[in-house]
């Protein structure tokens, strides 16, 4: 019996996995959670084979959080079940940890063959986001929109997505619970890897990647 954790901040969603998961023979949901110290502390007591993991959390950072949790347990497969676009998180997903990315959209039909794949020791991602890997192994894609899913950090990714969506040094401090300075750090980093003249310029272009890929947060 393989035991499973459902980490998502939707109650409703977490429902709906353990019903599904819980009608298999060889698989049991242990217990949920809906932030980062929830899976923190469920991962530590029930120290589950498979973690379903969403990256927008309540007051959490998902990414981060896959980091924590292969610390803490790293023989945990992860798989990240969420709203965000895959082609923009899934390889960040992989590079965090997690053994497999799979959109909400189609997570109904196709969330057990991902759960399948992973407890086997594979890799799950769509057929479209396959090929995008592979493209982009083999020497395809480039200029600033590889920067911006390849040669940001994490933290920084999450930066100038904020700042896409309007926020002020001050607000994203609040919001990533990090000091003002540290914030002014990350924009300085984003200038420089994006090759951006100045403020001005990286709110324009991070404004304008925000709306090209739909990437709004609340």
């Amino acid at each position: 019996m393989k035991k499973v954790v459902i980490i998502d901040d939707h109650p409703i969603v977490r429902q709906g996995f353990v019903l599904l998961i819980n009608q298999e023979e060889d698989l049991e949901v242990v217990g949920e959670a809906e932030d980062a110290p929830g899976a923190v502390s469920v991962v530590r007591e029930k120290s589950p084979d498979l973690a379903l993991v969403d990256l927008s959390l309540k007051n959490s950072n998902g990414l981060e959080l896959i980091k924590d949790l292969k610390v803490i347990l790293p023989e945990l497969i992860v798989l990240v079940v969420s709203l965000h676009d895959e082609e923009v998180y899934a390889e960040r997903a992989l590079r965090a940890g997690a053994k497999g990315f799979i959109m909400k959209a189609e997570a109904t039909d196709n969330v057990m063959t991902a759960i399948r794949e992973v407890l086997q020791g594979g890799v799950y991602l769509s057929n479209a986001m396959r090929s995008k890997i592979l493209h982009s192994l083999s020497g395809g894609g480039g200029g600033r929109e590889k920067n911006i899913t390849e040669l940001l950090s994490d933290r920084e990714f999450e930066v100038f997505q904020l700042i896409g969506n309007g926020l002020n040094t001050r607000n994203i401090a609040h919001k990533l619970n990090l000091s003002i300075k540290t914030i002014e750090t990350y924009k300085s980093h984003l200038k420089t890897k994006l090759n951006l003249q100045d403020a001005t310029e990286m709110i324009q272009y991070a404004v304008e990647w925000v709306v090209k890929n739909n990437q709004y947060t609340s």
